[in-house]
Parts: C-alpha cells; structure tokens; sequence
C-alpha cells in the first residue's frame, strides 16, 4: 500500500526547458503553464513516490525529445541533477530546491571535461593509448573508466580521483576509512552490490555514501528511498567499496555462520560410533550446503581467482583458491560436509552423483554479479574422498588484443609474422597454466576476417568467439583430435587451430595440413621453445618435416605483476646485477638503453588492502619467440642438440624467457624474486 502523504526527505523534481531561441527563452519565463506542469510532476512524484527513472520515462512520454524540455533534474545537493536518460549533470547552484530553472547557452558551454580529455590533460595517458581505449570501449560496451583500469595505464584511486576533481565531488580513501557496519546495514547488501555503494557516515538526516559510480542517480534514488535520508555521493574505488562491503556485510562472518550451521547439523546427526556413515551425515539438499557451494564459486569469481580447489584429508576439508598463480587457502569446513559438497557440485555439473570410483569431468554455467561464468569440472578420486578443482572461464576477462599480453615489441612482431602467414605452422608451448589458451584466442582474434574461414578442434571449448567454427572433441565417440582433423581438410579452411599436439598421429595430420596451404596454430607442453623441436622429433616426425612446415615457436610463462598502489623502488646491489649478468650489452638486447648500472632500479610492493597485503595483483606474460631461420634447418637437420639451437635462435635475435622477465622487473611491472621464480633454470 503506498503512502499518502509526501515525504519530506525526498528529493525535488526540476523541470530543466530549453527554448529554441532567445527571444522565446524569455517569453517562456512568464509561461504560467509550464510552471504549472512541473508543480504537477512534483506532488505525483512526491506523493505517489515513484521512481526516478518511472518519472523520466513519464516525461519523455509527456514532452517529445525534440520539444521544449530537455531535462529533469532531481536535485539531491547544489550541483547534482539528471538529465532525461537517467544520467546526473551539472545544474547551476545557488538556488533553493524546487526553483524554476532555466538552462542558458552560457550554462551549457560550462559542461564539465569528457573524461578521456581529463586524462590526457592530466598526462595520464597518450592520444594514441586513449584511441585504443576507446575502441576497446566499443567492443566491450564498458566505460571509459574500467577500459583504461584493465588496460593498466591508470590505477583505479587516479580514476576516482579525476572523477572527483571532475564533478567536484569528494574523493575517500576507503583503506584508510573505517566504516560502522550499523550505517553500512541501513541498505539490504544486495541493494548495496548492485549499485556498488556503502553509507559511510550518518549526520542528522544527510547520509554520506561511497560510490563507484556517483552519477548513478538510480542508486542514489533507491538509497533515498530505502532510508528516507538526504543522499551526499562521495567518490571511492570500486575495490575499496568491496572490501568495505566485505567488512561491513560480513563475508567471512557469513563462511564462519555457514560452517556453524553445517556443525551443528554434523553434531544433531551423531549417534552412536557405529551408526554414523560418513557420507551420509550430510545430505546435498540441505540449505547451508546450497548456499555455502554458492558462495565459494561467488567469492571465488569476485576475488579474480583461476581455480578452486576442495581437497578433502583424514581430518579435514579443504578449500584454496589459485590467485595470480599461487594457492591460498580460502576456508576449512567441517569435514563431515565432504560429500555432501561434492554431490551438490556433481548435481550442477550434471555428472553421476553414485559414481565414487572413476574420474568425471564436467561443465557449470553459472550467473555472477551479472556476469555469466562457466566452471570447467574435474573430479578425481583420491583416498579420503575425490578432489574437485573447477577451472573458471569467465568471458569477460578474455583478453583478445596480442598488445594486452605483455609481448615486448620485437617478439610481437616476430609472433605476428608468424601468424599472418598463409601457410605452416604456429606452436605456442609452456606448462599447464602458463596462458597459451590465451595467447591461441587472441592470434585467432586478430586474424579473424570476414575472408577466412577458420575451424578448431578443442577439448574442452572454454571460451566461445564469434565468427569462428569451434568444435568440441569427444573422444568416447571417437571425435578425437586426429578424427576432427580429418574432417576439417574437407571443410574448406584457410586456418585450423587444434587444442593440442598429443600424439604422433595429430603431429602429422597437423604437418601435412601445413603443408597442402593452411595455416596451423597449437599447443605443447615443453620447457622452452628451443626443446620444442626435440619433442617433435621425439613423436616419430622427420626433421625434414619439421623445418620445412614450422614457422614459430612461442613459449611463456605468467609472472605476477607488482601492485600499483603499494609499490616501491629499491636498489639492487652488486651481487644482483652480476646474477643476472646485467650488462650494457643485455640492457640494449632488452630495448633499454637509456639505464645503466648507475641508475638501475628494482621495484617490489608493500602490501595494502588493494592487494590483500600480497604487495602482487594481477599476472602478464613473458615470451620468448623463435624464429625458423636458414641457420636453424642447417642444426636441426644435421642432429644439433637443444643447446646449439638455443645459441643459434639467440644470435638470431630471441629474447630468452629469463630476458624477458629481466625487462618487465626493470621496467617496475614485477619484481626480481618474481622472474627467479618462474624462469630458475632458464637460460
């Protein structure tokens, strides 16, 4: 039942007209009947409490676009409105709520700096980066704001603080806030999360509100509406306000409720020692097992995790994340809930839940801060119960530009010239977990034309492109790699990318593919791209084979980047400098000329909240490309071993993985115990 009477905390409607001409501009100003429009939006808007953006869709109804007004302002403060799409702009301040107000030219004229223009005043970023962004923004449909944050070329505090000197509104660093969970939980959580905003702060009846977002005018409608209260947007970060959201709602709290509830089932089914079948004393159905399997994949996709693992021992269960390629342990449930998780996520995936013995793989799709994940299911029997790791695919984190991945210039043109050619062979190779799937979608990405027509064989699919024929592998039925290979020679392809190069017969099918006009691009797990030519050799193919159909060979690896809002420098010392053979040579192989061993610099993290104190957030690659040359046929077909190929691609210009990694520390994206770390025992 709706109320009856106005509530005087809502905020006021303002009725914005814009007149064609000067001469009618001060004609309107005495037009009593568009006074009396806007007194009659005021008391429905007021009196039957609706929404604002029921209210802009009534005035759109009422006045066409190209009439006389061409705004609605909901004035929540001096200098926040909304225009007829929803959106807040400027309106000029000084005045009392529920003056008539009439937006001049001059007015106009005063409109605040576009946000790619702030940045590149701000020296932020180049004109050109800002170009790229911009098409990137208009592929992905995000804003600006989010494209250059994943882009890496502004940290998210230099976004919100734009922003705030932008609108002229306040900047809050929630890391350095504390928040009083009684003013978080005015607002429902769900409200909060889905309009990415936390009430901070409650004087009389003003309520100060951290937002993302603070020109969402439909948040701050539904906050007004929740509490009654006048709205003051304050800006923050939109990893601040998770965290802040995390404290104040309790996710852990939640985690430690739920693990209590599952206690206290485990302790209400106890009898006696004899009587208690331990996969029994949980059932998958019940509640707090539905909400706390939830919950672990939320949480999970929420803290940008790759994989999760549920582990279950004698006396425990446990659950860790893989986070920037480093397992963290997440959470310890009771053990007695081992199998009735492992059923609930066996009914999701759709696999049989009887089936204790063999190994089972599976799919999830799921919806997430709307956001649509797929979950990639392996079950594995083991002595206390069966493993579970779900592999998480989410679409919109698939980075499809090859200038994204972190190739240093040289080995990106080498790497493209690769795969722009018509015909041969592309591997990209490294161990399980190093981003080859990656780098394959993004070269298929880049060569994707309404021209080709290009076919892959995968197993399993784990990210869908447009434009490209992908085909599920299903060995069971006989649809192996070989088997889709096949078919594919008859299906009229110009590029043909196969999962992975298992066995002799893929390699050669793949071979001779390359060798009738079609380009191939796949996978190997080997090392480092000189010992991928043994591994060939290695499956029955002919050295003549070899050098005659492969073009490139990329190998990488991931390295955990420095996070941008704790890093520091530090001085290396001499003994670091000698380790890496930092010479003035290696500095120019590396592009870095302008360093010497006077003005070297590493680069390590602190450690804050942005990171979970890790002082690492996010991951990039490091490459190392080699090239089939004259030089190289000459070693592989005379029986050279790995070393001599490894010279000769060196002196033929390949920057090893080590040199690689060595760049990135220099250049401050990673820190040196980092390429120690991922490349020891590299060349």
């Amino acid at each position: 039942m709706r109320q009856s009477r106005m509530n005087p905390h809502r905020p006021i409607v303002e009725a914005c007209f814009k007149p064609a001409s000067g001469m009618f501009r001060e004609y309107c100003k005495s037009l009593y009947i568009l006074k009396l429009i806007y007194n009659i939006l005021n008391i429905i808007y007021q009196l039957f409490l609706l929404s604002t953006k029921t209210l802009i869709s009534l005035i759109n109804s009422v006045f066409p676009a190209n009439g006389t007004t061409v705004a609605i302002c909901v004035v929540y403060s001096k200098s926040a409105g909304s225009d007829r799409t929803g959106r807040c702009m400027a309106v000029p301040g000084g005045r009392r709520k529920g003056e008539f107000v009439m937006l001049s030219n001059a007015q106009e004229a005063g409109k605040k700096l576009r946000f790619g223009d702030a940045l590149l005043q701000e020296g932020l970023i180049s004109a050109e980066q800002l170009q790229q962004a911009l098409e990137l923004q208009k592929k992905s449909g995000k804003r600006l704001g989010a494209v250059v944050i994943e882009m890496h070329l502004v940290t998210e505090q230099e976004t919100a603080q734009i922003l705030s000197r932008q609108l002229k509104i306040p900047f809050i660093d929630l890391s350095n806030y504390l928040v009083d969970p009684i003013i978080a939980r005015l607002l429902p959580e769900h409200l909060a999360k889905r309009h990415m905003l936390i009430p901070i702060n409650k004087v009389g009846n003003r309520l100060t509100v951290a937002m993302f977002d603070p020109l969402n005018i439909i948040g701050i409608d539904d906050v007004s509406m929740m509490t009654g209260l006048v709205v003051k947007p304050v800006v923050a970060t939109q990893s601040g306000i998770q965290k802040a959201l995390q404290d104040a709602y309790g996710e852990g709290t939640i985690t430690e409720k739920l693990i209590d509830d599952i206690e206290g089932m485990s302790r209400n089914a106890e009898g006696s020692p004899a009587d208690i079948d331990l996969n029994q004393d949980l059932d998958e159905n019940d509640a707090p097992i539905i909400r706390l399997c939830n919950l672990i994949i939320s949480q999970a996709v929420q803290n940008q995790v790759s994989d999760i693992h549920i582990e279950p021992s004698e006396k425990e269960l446990r659950i860790r994340y893989r986070q920037d390629g480093i397992l963290q342990t997440a959470m310890v449930p009771p053990r007695k809930a081992a199998a009735a998780i492992t059923s609930r996520i066996k009914i999701m995936a759709s696999l049989n839940i009887a089936e204790k013995r063999l190994p089972q793989d599976g799919r999830i799709k799921i919806k997430v801060n709307q956001r649509n994940i797929d979950l990639r299911v392996s079950i594995l029997p083991v002595i206390w119960g069966e493993k579970i790791v779900m592999r998480i695919l989410d679409q919109s984190s698939l980075k499809v530009n090859l200038e994204d991945l972190g190739f240093e210039p040289v080995t990106l043109q080498r790497f493209k010239s690769g795969i722009q050619s018509p015909y041969g062979i592309v591997l990209v190779t490294g161990p399980t977990g190093s981003g080859k799937t990656t780098t394959l979608y993004s070269a298929l990405s880049t060569l994707n034309t309404n021209e080709r027509n290009i076919i892959t064989a995968e197993d399993p699919v784990e990210y869908m492109l447009a434009g490209i024929n992908q085909v599920q592998c299903r060995p069971e039925i006989g649809l192996d790699f070989p088997a889709a290979l096949r078919s594919f020679l008859r299906q009229d392809p110009n590029i043909i990318m196969v999962g992975e190069i298992r066995d002799h017969e893929t390699a050669e099918i793949a071979i001779k593919a390359s060798m009738t006009g079609h380009l191939v691009l796949s996978t190997l797990h080997t090392n480092d791209a000189p010992g991928t030519i043994g591994r060939i050799t290695n499956m029955g193919i002919e050295p003549f084979m070899v050098t005659t159909s492969v073009l490139v060979i990329q190998a990488q690896r991931l390295v955990r980047k420095i996070c941008k809002e704790c890093k520091y420098e530090i001085r290396p010392r001499a003994e670091q400098i000698a380790q890496f053979g930092i010479t003035p040579e290696i500095l120019r192989r590396l592009e870095l000329p302008h360093l010497t061993e006077k003005n070297l610099l590493f680069y390590r993290g602190k450690g804050c909240d942005c990171c979970n104190k890790t002082g690492m957030k996010g991951r990039v690659g490091v490459y190392e490309v080699l090239t089939m040359t004259e030089r190289l046929r000459d070693i592989i077909l005379s029986g050279g071993s790995t070393d001599d190929i490894r010279r000769q691609a060196i002196d033929d210009g390949m920057l090893s993985l080590r040199e690689s990694a060595l760049r990135k520390a220099l250049l401050g994206m990673t820190s040196i115990e980092e390429v120690i770390r991922v490349t020891m025992g590299e060349h």
